[in-house]
């Protein structure tokens, strides 16, 4: 098993950018053959060569390799009746190994689950999730040190979904509502429970988990999400898109009340601080604590017209966004009770007035398919993108 600072990454470069060597040829064959048993589910050896393009001698000695692991099993003859022969079946072993998944969107709580390899969650924990800065960090570490302790299989890995602007390695680069700044996350946590630990931007480990487990579709899928904060990610062409300095998706910071302009008398109001250090972003208005404040008090109808107004307002922040991207699904998560309804209604209206018929015709936007599972499923994907190559 690989250390916790060893990890792989997602998406494709445009060139490589060193000389390949045959471990990595094998890595990538061996990522080949697990994503098809993850995806399609038990098959032959023959189907597996003929699935991925490899030759039946290599298929054979990865498939051989993979058993040893405990990866993969021996599951018998083919029972439907073929001409020929038939053929012995090899699949995933599932079972024999657990994630470990956490997810720190949450305004008040850290959420984390025990997962098996299809996703399928063992056991669902939260706590606190402490205050900022390097206590935030301490009570991260003893959460997930809970959930590996709780682990009835081996831990494949840990996958965290952070908060903030998060590099490649794992480092958060910035996350104001915590308060971590330069703080090679995946490395501390590593360290301290000594299995492979994967850290990525929350809202990145959402549209993994949608394009993964929620059946969305990988052309052009953004998943904004919405908690603490409010951040997007976004998969085009089926590649996760991190943009320059592994910002891409920070939608929660574009300033959407500008007391320069509206003096206030919007019907968003006056613009308030982020913690960002800027005031009137869009976080501001459509994180979770922003909405509650903002529904307080309100009768029904009172409330719908406060969340349709959050809603256009997010409309018209989403609209170049749809159009530059040309997206056909975006997709909210979050809670249901604030997001789904007036809010999400008034949203697809207004990039449908400010957006071309072509682009925004069939735009799809929903809640998110997999409820509250949909961050942990995310996170659990890192896992099997770092460890296996799966996605």
């Amino acid at each position: 098993m690989t250390t916790a600072t060893t990890r792989q990454g997602w998406g494709t470069t445009l060139r490589p950018r060193a000389k390949v060597l045959p471990e990595h040829a094998r890595a990538h064959h061996r990522s080949m053959v697990l994503q098809q048993l993850f995806h399609e589910g038990p098959v032959s050896r023959a189907d597996l060569a003929r699935a991925t393009g490899l030759t039946r001698v290599t298929v054979s000695d990865l498939v051989s390799s993979l058993v040893a692991d405990g990866l993969v099993a021996e599951l018998g003859v083919r029972t439907e009746g073929r001409v020929g022969k038939p053929a012995n079946l090899v699949g995933l072993r599932t079972d024999a190994f657990r994630i470990v998944a956490v997810d720190l969107a949450d305004d008040e709580r850290m959420h984390g689950a025990v997962l098996d390899l299809a996703g399928q969650v063992v056991e669902r924990r939260s706590a606190p999730h402490g205050s900022t800065g390097q206590a935030g960090v301490d009570a991260l570490v003893a959460f997930c040190r809970s959930l590996v302790e709780a682990a009835t299989e081996p831990v494949l890995g840990v996958g965290i979904g952070s908060p903030g602007v998060v590099d490649g390695g794992g480092r958060v680069a910035q996350a104001p509502n915590r308060g971590w700044y330069d703080v090679p996350l995946a490395d501390v946590v590593g360290a301290a429970l000594g299995v492979p630990v994967h850290v990525a931007n929350d809202a990145n480990t959402a549209v993994l988990g949608e394009l993964t487990f929620g059946g969305g579709e990988g052309s052009g899928l953004m998943v904004l999400t919405v908690g603490e904060g409010v951040g997007a990610g976004i998969v085009l062409d089926g590649a996760l898109v991190q943009g320059h300095r592994d910002a891409a998706g920070e939608i929660g910071h574009v300033t959407v009340v500008d007391e320069r302009d509206d003096h206030g008398t919007a019907p968003l109001g006056r613009a308030l601080p982020c913690a960002c250090g800027r005031t009137g972003c869009l976080e501001t208005v459509l994180s979770v604590p922003a909405l509650r404040r903002r529904v307080a008090g309100l009768d029904r109808a009172g409330a719908d017209a406060a969340l349709a107004a959050v809603g256009r307002r997010l409309g018209i922040v989403l609209a170049p966004v749809v159009s530059a991207l040309n997206l056909s699904e975006v997709v909210l998560s979050g809670p249901a009770e604030l997001l789904d309804g007036p809010l999400r209604d008034a949203a697809l209206a207004a990039v449908r007035e400010r957006t071309m018929p072509v682009i925004s015709d069939d735009l799809s936007l929903r809640m998110t398919s997999l409820g509250e599972e949909g961050a942990l499923a995310g996170a659990a994907v890192l896992v099997l993108s770092g460890q296996l190559g799966v996605t």
